[in-house]
């Protein structure tokens, strides 16, 4: 990245990309995020929080976050805390989640890749397993930049490509529909050198290291394949596109089955993620 014109407005302005976010929105919203995030994945907002170590007072943007996993956390360290997401209802299960515990912060419908904020807006600008996610790396890079202030910081957690999560993805990836032009493999955020290429000169200080989730949450790879095809919107998007095709629903089946059969060790998986933290200029 080498600079900020804002091409964001001419990409994220046409029907094609209005139609690609619309069914982005739709596919996180199927099944149940909100059981993969209870009943797994849970820690990973508090551990990037951790890592940022957020303070109160600090403007903090959290994007595409979700059901909020690292913007309540925020939170309740005293910050003024802004969640976007493309995924209405899963900004609904956050607020909800908030006002249970009494915790003010905004929740804003908003697109990863055209960010509804002035520049350097805030002080902390972070995505745990979420701006991953957005098609066009480049301008979604673009946008957690822009809009972090300088001496800032910019922190992501992402799922690595040999990871399992990204593993799963490489798995389904013969299955599912082709990407649609200038999308980008979301397990990519997981390597350092793609992080370093996107964020560019525009930042310092990157430091990058891996680490794991444990799950002990599936018995064999059966179940976890089952608790994913119910749950977890990319894999039924995968199914869906299949559906008429019982030997590939067969196939897939298999595969995903045997995949998390290796990685599954005494009822324990262990799922890489990378985090990455920088300094904006």
């Amino acid at each position: 990245m080498s600079s900020f014109s804002r091409t964001t407005d001419t990409l994220t302005a046409t029907e094609e990309d209005r139609a690609l976010k619309a069914k982005h929105a739709a596919m996180w919203a199927s099944g149940s995020y909100r059981t993969v995030v209870e009943e797994v994945v849970h820690p990973l907002g508090g551990i990037l929080v951790e890592t940022l170590d957020v303070q109160p007072g600090q403007r903090v943007l959290d994007v595409a976050a979700g059901t909020g996993t690292s913007a309540i956390p925020s939170a309740r360290r005293g910050a003024e805390v802004v969640a976007t997401d493309l995924t209405p209802e899963l900004l609904a299960i956050g607020r909800a989640a908030a006002e249970a515990e009494e915790i003010e912060l905004t929740w804003q419908t908003a697109d990863a890749e055209a960010l509804p904020f002035a520049d350097a807006d805030f002080d902390v600008v972070m995505s745990s397993i979420g701006v991953m996610f957005a098609p066009h790396h480049e301008l979604a890079a673009d946008e957690l930049v822009r809009v972090c202030r300088s001496g800032g910081t910019v922190g992501l957690l992402s799922w690595t490509p040999s990871g399992f999560i990204g593993q799963v993805f490489a798995t389904m990836k013969p299955y599912a529909p082709p990407p649609p032009p200038g999308a980008s493999p979301a397990p990519l955020w997981g390597t350092v050198d793609h992080v370093r290429k996107l964020l560019g000169d525009q930042v310092e200080d990157l430091v990058a290291h891996q680490q794991t989730l444990r799950v002990d949450r599936f018995d064999d790879g059966a179940q976890l394949r089952d608790f994913f095809k119910e749950n977890y919107g990319p894999t039924i998007a995968v199914y869906r596109f299949i559906g008429d095709h019982p030997e590939k629903v067969a196939a897939l089946d298999a595969e995903l089955a045997a995949l998390a059969d290796r990685f599954l060790h005494d009822g324990v998986m262990s799922w890489e993620y990378l985090i990455v933290t920088a300094r904006r200029r």
